[in-house]
């Protein structure tokens, strides 16, 4: 409660909490400063001036023992706007009803939920301005702290504030919030003398003198240590919050024992802070006869709930201090059996109440870490992991849940933490060479340095190294693994070494469809689309890491668009405190699946959300692989120094590590630039550079991706028979059984590369498929590709149909490059109201003239290139800026262009 004497000494804190207080514009303000300074009044003043002006105040406030518990500390913000939530749609409410434990299920996205909190918000605040105050803030659960952090950002436009407390000597997830931040330093010397005269005036001076020496500017110590000279102790030198709290303390110790049981309970539970139930609808432990307590000034009452409240979060400090461990035993005890219904809940308290390992604790302890998996809470899990290990009688088990806890902590980015249990649990196992020791430094190899060769060796030595009766489930986390590592790798003999490894054992269904997906998926991926689906159809709890394994397989067979819901939701869910490395690739999915249906703008976005959560995180593997998926959509947009600058980036760090994955992306960049920008000899060097024409080479994944780039390359560089031999091969090779969406690129490459006779009716059926509305830039070149097929045909009407759709959906997508060539060769139809050529011939320097002719001869760039003394790079980039002077897109029409004067049309 606020104290109803001035303040001393905060006038410029109070001014702006007041400005704060009567704004009616959403922002949020953040209190940092030591324990006892004054944070708690400060913040029940805001919450008195909010309230003066009619206003209404939510308080809520942060408890040590709910911070493992996830959305304990939302819970209290939220409980009493929760019935508001009737006038919601039933998705936000949902929201809420899945993260409180109302009903089970999948928590949704930090995004999704912090915007059903706004929501919730705007709907409260609609009628009178709304005052948030969160006391103790840094010992929100980090669940919690990310959706409030989420919120406080986009305050703007509602008439709601926040107002948050936070300790200067703690760490907590809200230090890199980016909020505006009010620091409350200790009382200068002047209002120090002044607030301890007014509070204590008869002091000797003597006395009077140690208290403003020990009391450092401390208010909290100003009131308390008067009180301590006057009971005749002697506080020594302790660091002031802990003097405070033996202060408490000596007071605590004259409360009968069943008074000093109840407040045992309330600290212990969280209690003390308002009394918003738990999570799961269960009320928290509530003080009842603690008259003694009252009196003594060590609770008070919560005028606006009536509850008891802890006068200070020191006090509940000094209750949990003060206790014997037998005492605080019997107490979580009790607690348990309070939450026997809330899984998590009740298993923190049952470890707390428990010495001696017991292993039915230690299950239970089990089960809650997949429930906090499952909803978001990865990094909760780890803690509870640890304890069941701790709690399990059996050295088998310890080890077990202790390499558990190191595999969670590695999906979590907390490398550090994963090696520490890590080594435990070889402690354990009595092998310095554990399966879980190779997991974890694998992990760190691949991830964080791209060394897939040893990383490889370690786990394959792992594996043959595992006895028949080892745990299936180590068998299974190596040998997947060992997939993404070869997946990296693209390595045949790698890939070998692997397959072997998994034909020897008997290895999940998942595995094997993984090994299908990630590897060499041009001879294996026949059926593996519907093995997809059936595996995302029977996954029940959503656990990061088999969504994350799911979804990579989804994309390379092409099936991702169906389940990107449920991606995008669990990366957003795990992005913040939950399996981070495990949303990094979820991201990169979301991302990849944007730029399949076209969202290229909302895939940028994506992909440096992505990039900046790998570098926070130091994962190198990640952040390179985020620079090439950006390389590539700036190489489709003509941005091609962008592009070649992500090329150069991913070769020099993949090439000499071996990561032929990415060297492979590093390829598809280098064919998307020069194919965008009208080179197509330094697309066909490209895109032959990872598989050569009428091949597709073993475990190279953008050895598929790319078939559209190395045929159209070959065709524009008169390669006929190689872009034929090609498109065959992806017929013969079976490509159209993997995916609707390779039978759809196969057929459009069989009409690129089809005799005139034939043509006609193969681009029909390509642009007829019904993939390719679901990939809309390879829909448009296919029929950018048709429409000039026509027009070469003389069916101008026809070609002018499919031109302005090609060039409608290149404007869309943002490819201006691609857009322009769909409308010179639109203008080179005669079609009105398309622009006209920039300047036409007599626009030409005289070196692009004379290449220009030459190249309308029928020579190639290196044979310009060679008469010219030019690089054949050169040559194609003057070519580059010759087609839009003369309005065409090909080499094609160079000789009608420039005989015409540029005009560009076909006779």
């Amino acid at each position: 409660m606020a104290d109803e004497q001035p303040i001393v000494g905060r006038e410029r804190e109070l001014s702006e909490l007041s400005r704060l207080a009567a704004s009616r514009d959403g922002r949020a303000l953040l209190l940092r400063g030591e324990a006892g300074v004054g944070k708690s009044v400060l913040l029940d003043s805001a919450a008195a001036a909010a309230a003066a002006l009619g206003h209404r105040v939510i308080r809520a406030a942060g408890v040590e023992a709910e911070t493992g518990l996830p959305f304990a500390g939302l819970h209290q913000v939220l409980y009493p706007l929760l019935p508001r939530a009737a006038d919601l749609d039933a998705v936000t409410r949902a929201a809420f009803d899945t993260v409180f434990g109302r009903t089970t299920g999948e928590a949704p996205s930090v995004m999704s939920l912090g915007i059903a909190v706004l929501d919730l918000l705007a709907l409260a605040s609609g009628d009178v301005p709304l005052l948030v105050v969160v006391d103790d803030a840094h010992w929100f659960d980090p669940q919690s702290a990310e959706v409030g952090r989420f919120i406080a950002r986009r305050l703007a436009g509602l008439a709601v504030r926040m107002a948050m407390g936070v300790r200067a000597d703690t760490a907590s997830p809200w230090d890199a919030a980016g909020l505006p931040e009010l620091i409350v330093p200790p009382l200068a010397p002047e209002a120090a003398a002044r607030l301890l005269d007014e509070h204590a005036p008869h002091l000797p001076a003597g006395v009077r003198g140690q208290v403003l020496e020990q009391a450092q500017g401390n208010p909290l110590a100003l009131l308390e240590l008067p009180r301590a000279v006057g009971h005749g102790i002697e506080p020594g030198e302790l660091p002031l919050s802990r003097r405070l709290e033996h202060l408490y303390g000596d007071r605590i110790k004259t409360l009968a024992p069943a008074e000093r049981t109840e407040l045992l309970l309330a600290a212990l539970d969280g209690a003390g802070t308002g009394g918003a139930p738990s999570p799961a609808g269960r009320a928290r432990y509530r003080m009842s006869n603690v008259d003694a307590a009252l009196a003594g000034g060590l609770i008070t009452v919560d005028g606006a709930t009536g509850d008891l409240v802890f006068r200070h979060p020191l006090v509940r400090s000094a209750v949990l201090q003060s206790a014997t461990p037998n005492e605080r035993r019997a107490a979580h005890a009790e607690l348990a059996r309070l939450h026997r219904e809330d899984i998590e809940r009740h298993a923190a308290h049952l470890a707390a109440a428990t010495v001696d390992p017991v292993e039915a604790v230690a299950a239970v302890l089990e089960r809650a870490a997949r429930s906090a998996t499952a909803r978001g809470g990865a990094a909760s899990a780890v803690a509870l992991l640890t304890r069941a290990a701790e709690l399990s009688p059996a050295a088998g088990p310890r080890s077990r849940r202790l390499g558990d806890a190191a595999f969670v902590a590695a999906q979590s980015a907390l490398l550090d933490q994963a090696q520490e249990l890590r080594e435990a649990s070889d402690r354990l196992a009595g092998t310095p060479q554990s399966p879980t020791a190779v997991i974890t430094s694998a992990y760190a190899a691949l991830y964080q340095d791209g060394d897939v060769r040893s990383a490889h060796r370690r786990v394959a030595a792992a594996l043959e190294a595992l006895s028949a009766d080892a745990d299936p489930e180590i068998r299974t986390r190596l040998l997947n693994l060992l997939l993404a590592i070869s997946l990296f790798s693209a390595d045949p003999d790698l890939w070998t070494v692997t397959d072997a490894l998994v034909d020897a054992t008997a290895a999940e269904p998942s595995t094997l469809l993984y090994r299908d997906a990630f590897g060499d998926v041009a001879r294996h991926g026949a059926g593996a689309r519907e093995r997809v689906q059936d595996a995302f159809a029977r996954l029940g709890e959503e656990q990061p890491w088999d969504v994350m394994r799911l979804g990579v397989a989804a994309y390379y067979l092409d099936a991702l668009a169906d389940h990107r819901l449920l991606v995008r939701r669990v990366a957003d869910r795990e992005a913040g405190s939950g399996a981070v490395t495990n949303a990094m690739t979820l991201l990169q999915l979301v991302m990849l699946d944007q730029i399949n249906s076209g969202e290229w703008d909302a895939a940028e976005r994506t992909g440096k959300r992505g990039l900046d959560l790998t570098t926070t995180h130091g994962y190198a593997l990640f952040e390179h692989q985020y620079h090439g998926f950006l390389g590539l959509i700036a190489a489709w947009r003509g941005d091609a120094e962008q592009a070649v600058r992500a090329l150069n980036r991913l070769d020099r760090w993949a090439r000499p590590r071996g990561v032929g994955h990415l060297t492979q992306l590093a390829e598809a960049i280098g064919a998307a630039v020069h194919l965008t920008g009208g080179d197509y000899e330094g697309a066909y060097t490209h895109a032959s550079g990872i598989t050569a024409p009428g091949t597709f080479t073993p475990y190279a994944q953008q050895a598929v991706r790319t078939l559209l780039d190395l045929v159209e390359s070959a065709v524009h560089t008169g390669r006929t028979a190689q872009a034929r031999a090609h498109a065959v091969a992806a017929r013969d090779q079976g490509l159209p059984a993997i995916s609707p969406r390779l039978d759809f690129l196969t057929a459009a490459a069989l009409a690129m590369t089809a005799e005139d006779t034939e043509a006609r009716a193969a681009f029909e059926r390509a642009v007829a498929h019904p993939a390719g509305a679901e990939f809309p830039f390879e829909l448009a070149r296919i029929r950018l590709a048709q429409g000039m097929w026509l027009r070469r045909a003389r069916e101008r009407a026809a070609a002018r149909e499919v031109l302005r759709q090609a060039a409608e959906t290149f404007d869309h997508l943002g490819a201006a490059p691609w857009s322009r060539r769909a409308r010179a060769e639109l203008r080179a139809t005669g079609a009105p109201g398309d622009g006209s050529p920039a300047g036409g011939a007599a626009a030409l320097t005289a070196q692009e003239r004379q290449i220009a002719e030459l190249a309308a001869s029928g020579l190639s760039n290196k044979e310009i290139g060679a008469r010219l003394f030019l690089s054949p790079r050169t040559v194609g980039a003057h070519l580059y800026r010759v087609f839009p002077k003369l309005g065409i897109a090909s080499r094609a029409s160079l000789r009608d262009a420039l005989e015409e004067g540029g005009g560009g049309a076909d006779a």
